[in-house]
């Protein structure tokens, strides 16, 4: 058995709707574990260079995450939080709905459920360089080939996964077939730069997302829409509005019922009603925007509603 820390969620939080998100979205590689109710998660926490499992359950009324692996616990806990926005106070986020009763509707559509970020980063980053230019299918197969082949396995409650690897493994990656030197370059760079800790998600949330950005695009091959994914996707920086999204301009139309992509400028002022939780809308508008062209998706339900959280505490 790894060591439990308890989470507790300040705001509505749903786990079975985070579990149904990941589910739906190929690139993170994991959703459920072998159990109902269970989310398993297998990463290299920043700052370490070994691999972490994750469980996470609901249990007796509490959140329960169990770390397992070589990576420091507390470290690997953390993380498992901000990949939630569980660091994220979200007490007031309903109150967004409120201000803005086409952001209330999308709140209701999917209750509880907020940003379920890469496990790290790099990793966010390492997916949007290798999602460029290249079919999405392709693109899955070739991340999960990349960690299958090159990342460390961790038992996670009896179920054995496999991480992405390691920002030095990637550094010092030659070659692999299907990747494209350009893009094997950059992955590379990133990489180094997540090896010196240039890509730790707790130092670009303390940069603020503006600022993150502009700093992530001096890294070779980086442009605003990955340095945009790393911060939101990766850091699950909570309150930045991702004009580089290609798609977000089309979703707030929908969700406003008007016939035309908004412009940026009018993007950004409705996107004032939003703070601070900007990129939490920012998802809920995404997946309006998928719903339309899709049938179906996960149920959503509602789990967590309020209470104070604590910061992640062992026992």
């Amino acid at each position: 058995m790894g060591r439990q820390y308890t989470l507790e969620p300040r705001g509505p939080f749903s786990l079975h709707s985070a579990i149904s998100f990941l589910q739906g979205f190929a690139p993170a590689l994991h959703g459920r574990g072998g159990q109902v109710g269970h989310l398993h998660l297998a990463f290299v926490p920043d700052g370490e260079r070994r691999v972490a499992g994750a469980c996470v359950r609901s249990q007796d009324g509490e959140l329960v995450v169990e770390v397992s692996g070589p990576a420091e616990p507390g470290a690997a806990a953390r993380q498992v939080e901000r990949i939630l926005s569980l660091d994220v106070d979200g007490s007031g986020f309903p109150e967004v709905g409120e201000r803005d009763p086409a952001i209330g509707r999308l709140q209701a559509r999917y209750p509880g459920l907020r940003p379920v970020s890469f496990p790290s980063p790099f990793e966010a980053g390492a997916w949007f360089v290798l999602s460029q230019r290249m079919q999405a299918a392709q693109a899955v197969a070739l991340k999960a080939r990349i960690t299958e082949e090159l990342g460390e396995r961790v038992a996670i409650c009896g179920d054995e996964r496999a991480a992405f690897p390691a920002p030095g493994v990637v550094a010092e990656l030659e070659g692999l077939a299907g990747l494209p030197e350009r893009k094997l370059a950059t992955l590379r760079a990133l990489g180094q730069a997540a090896a010196q800790g240039e890509l730790d998600g707790e130092r670009l949330r303390a940069m603020g997302g503006e600022a993150a950005v502009e700093a992530l695009q001096r890294l070779p091959g980086v442009g605003p829409f990955t340095a945009q994914g790393i911060v939101v996707r990766g850091a699950g920086e909570p309150d930045h509005l991702a004009t580089a999204e290609p798609r977000m301009a089309q979703a707030a139309a929908l969700a406003y019922g008007v016939d035309e992509p908004l412009a940026p400028e009018e993007l950004a002022r409705r996107g004032e009603a939003w703070r601070p939780y900007r990129s939490w809308v920012g998802l809920l508008l995404r997946l309006g925007l998928q719903d339309a062209s899709h049938e179906t998706r996960p149920h959503f339900e509602m789990h967590w509603r309020g209470g104070e959280r604590r910061s992640a505490r062992g026992r």
